[in-house]
């Protein structure tokens, strides 16, 4: 059973940067696409970004688009989701999610079997 745990959340002014980390149990994401999702108070669940297996592939979604960046870090075995230039409407909980994939590619969407527990981002002046 893959564990997932995020943290870097926390309260940041409009215009600033935070990086989230989403640290897994395995020894290697190398069999895994991870995704990141956010859920804001009275919202739907939002599919935010997704990295494949290799790296080779990454998405976005529009609303997060040249400010958000996924990467891996392959010593750590550890996901981040890299945010700049934070907007009010950018607070929500983010979750991390992972899917045991073949291929190169990922969807934002999932669908994914492994999630973390979250953690909050509030970005308010």
């Amino acid at each position: 059973q893959l564990q997932l745990v995020e943290s870097g959340g926390g309260l940041v002014q409009p215009g600033g940067s935070l990086r989230l980390s989403c640290a897994t149990s395995e020894l290697t994401l190398d069999r895994y696409s991870v995704g990141w999702f956010r859920q804001a108070p009275g919202k739907e669940r939002e599919g935010v970004s997704c990295r494949s297996r290799s790296g080779g592939t990454t998405n976005y979604a529009d609303s997060v688009k040249g400010r958000f960046t996924i990467s891996r870090e392959k010593a750590e075995n550890t996901v981040y989701l890299k945010m700049s230039s934070l907007k009010p409407e950018d607070k929500a909980v983010y979750y991390c999610a992972a899917v045991r994939r073949t291929g190169g590619t990922c969807v934002i969407d999932g669908p994914y079997d492994y999630w973390g527990q979250g953690t909050q981002v509030t970005v308010s002046s």
